[in-house]
């Protein structure tokens, strides 16, 4: 039977903020906040913690989340996803949600699975949205350009597209959250890495340099990614409100 499956990576280990999956806030580890998101999505079937730490797996327990234990060799958190993937072969659909996304809404996460579904020429969905042109000078904040069918046609933490001619363009910042069909994640856990994804950091670009296509959605919220102790202060302001 063909599943659609949520699948969190978490990892303990962060140069910026060691343990933030299992950091509280109000009570609740992050882990937690992300997870119980998952859990509002309509169009999921499963949800699953992929961790290569056993505190991580404890807390999950702990709360009755779904978590699996995988290899400390991954590199990256598409790996992870892929070892656990390949142990379901009832999974034909996969979304990768970041650990670190507590304010992910479900109707988001809902949109990447339906793009992901409903269209035959994706192999991979994800969101972005409207950002202004003084956000887009961030090279922290990842920038996308699509084409007339929405599909992306580049990534970069430089600014793209570059004005030469001023208020035409409409920019977008990349949303870091991800749907998949089972065989596209599959092949591009196997490609090796491509020049763009080595010179940007950017994981997404070795698809896109391989043909691959991601369909993209324009969505109106700005996500708040725990990455710093900064990150964490805006969240626990935003749930103290």
């Amino acid at each position: 039977m063909s599943k659609t499956a949520i699948i969190i990576p978490a990892r303990y280990g962060s140069s910026r903020l060691e343990g933030k999956p299992l950091i509280e806030v109000c009570g609740k580890p992050i882990i937690q906040w992300v997870y119980e998101k998952a859990l509002l999505s309509e169009l999921a079937d499963m949800i699953i913690v992929a961790t290569d730490d056993k505190r991580i797996f404890d807390v999950v327990k702990a709360f009755g989340g779904n978590v699996e234990m995988t290899s400390v060799n991954h590199k990256c958190g598409s790996d992870r996803i892929v070892e656990v993937m390949k142990r379901h072969p009832e999974i034909s659909y996969v979304v990768n949600l970041q650990g670190d996304e507590p304010l992910i809404k479900p109707e988001s996460i809902d949109e990447v699975i339906k793009n992901v579904k409903n269209d035959k020429n994706a192999d991979i969905s994800t969101l972005i949205r409207e950002i202004t042109a003084q956000e887009a000078q961030n090279p922290n904040l990842v920038k996308c350009i699509i084409d007339n069918f929405g599909y992306a046609m580049y990534f970069s933490r430089a600014v793209i597209p570059y004005e030469r001619n001023k208020n035409i363009a409409k920019f977008y910042g990349h949303i870091g959250i991800y749907g998949y069909k089972r065989e596209a994640l599959i092949r591009m856990s196997e490609l090796e890495q491509s020049v763009y994804e080595k010179s940007e950091s950017l994981e997404q670009l070795r698809a896109i340099q391989n043909g691959m296509k991601i369909k993209t959605s324009v969505v109106d919220f700005v996500p708040v990614g725990i990455d710093t102790k900064e990150d964490l202060e805006k969240f626990k302001k935003e749930m103290n409100k």
